[in-house]
């Protein structure tokens, strides 16, 4: 049978640029990838008669040799397939363009990269509980965690004094090994130094050839003000140590501030709810607010209804960025007296009957709102 014209293949002109033959084989070894055609064995011829014409054109002098003497001057390649080369796929992963990881193409043509170098360490969490008043002021704590440090002994090696780690003679240090499947070069981890492509002949006694260790770490965190439940302090390098050489995690503070038996954060703004008396709803007066920090005076206007809210501007949390304070949002209930002496009752009753009637009921939400605190405690003790 015949062989196509290699150009004819990929679907481009003699005079196609390099840059434009590996397009034209990118796009044809994605159509009719096996991994994406299963079974399909016209897609599979296809695939390697794509991969063959480009293990021509894609090198100089094979691509000369062909242009001046069609398939017989490039040898095996003209063999009816018999001298397919899998090397084609040395640079799969880069014809790809990434996509190699995508479908899983990089391990298959052994393209992978080597698992054996220095590797970061892992992240590490630590959830700290502070008052709220340490959330409001800020403030600085001392905690311990337990963490993979890099061995002493060894210097992280995991190799015995005098002695360092050798060469895997598995995979010759590459972390894998590789075997052909079909026309495939195929690659997985090296089981017997598990990707590392070193092992460890003589291991340390002290990290029995791990490299790490586990101690407790002793650290001191700082609180900015204002910070809230559900933020984190990240303690860049305090995580756990670095396989190989590489550099240590980093370490996450979650913090969880304590409810206040006052105070309801919302934001950077704080509400609260202060009783007051009702000759002080009726008359206006000033009342003393405890805050986060010290008291406010709030002046309250004659003729406050219960439930009213009041802003106290610049009086709430820090923001935990430095950028000023949130509000403090007060919002007012009349106190009733529980017990009254006779005298008390005596002068309720005489204010009863010199304030306006004001029927029991009201008929709409207008007439409830326009009821003033006199025309309830008249319903109260009327």
């Amino acid at each position: 049978m015949s062989k196509r014209d290699y150009y004819e293949v990929l679907g481009v002109g003699k005079s196609a640029s390099d840059p434009e033959i590996k397009s034209a084989y990118r796009k044809l070894a994605l159509k009719y990838h096996p991994d994406r055609n299963p079974g399909d064995k016209a897609a599979e011829e296809q695939f390697k008669e794509a991969a063959e014409a480009y293990s021509v054109l894609a090198d100089g002098d094979k691509r000369q040799r062909y242009d001046r003497f069609g398939h017989a001057g490039v040898g095996s390649a003209s063999q009816g397939g018999q001298g397919f080369d899998p090397s084609v796929f040395t640079g799969f992963e880069d014809i790809f363009g990434g996509l190699g990881d995508i479908f899983g193409f990089g391990d298959a043509f052994g393209g992978g990269r080597r698992r054996g170098g220095p590797a970061r360490g892992s992240d590490l969490r630590y959830d700290l509980e502070i008052s709220f008043d340490e959330s409001a002021r800020g403030t600085e704590t001392s905690i311990q965690i337990p963490r993979q440090e890099s061995c002493e002994t060894c210097s992280g090696t995991g190799a015995a004094a005098g002695t360092k780690p050798q060469t895997c003679p598995g995979c010759h240090g590459r972390g894998q090994v590789r075997f052909q499947q079909g026309f495939f070069t195929m690659a997985r981890t090296c089981g017997q130094c598990r990707g590392t492509g070193q092992f460890v002949a003589s291991p340390c006694a002290t990290c029995r050839g791990a490299g790490s260790v586990e101690k407790q770490r002793k650290l001191t965190v700082k609180i900015p003000p204002g910070i809230a439940t559900g933020q984190r302090l990240r303690l860049t390098q305090e995580g756990e140590a670095g396989a190989a050489g590489g550099p240590p995690g980093d370490l996450y503070v979650v913090i969880h501030v304590q409810d206040h038996d006052f105070f309801v954060r919302d934001g950077n703004d704080l509400h609260c709810e202060v009783p007051i008396s009702f000759p002080t709803a009726a008359l206006g007066g000033t009342i003393t607010v405890p805050g986060p920090f010290d008291e406010q005076n709030l002046n309250i206007p004659e003729g406050t209804q219960t439930g009213t809210s009041f802003r106290l501007r610049n009086h709430g949390m820090p923001d935990v960025s430095g950028r000023g304070k949130g509000d403090l949002l007060v919002t007012v209930r009349v106190k009733t007296p529980a017990k009254l002496s006779k005298e008390q009752k005596k002068l309720l009753e005489q204010l009863s009957a010199a304030l306006p009637e004001v029927p029991a009921t009201p008929t709409s939400k207008d007439d409830r709102d326009e009821r003033g605190l006199f025309d309830r405690v008249k319903d109260i003790f009327g």
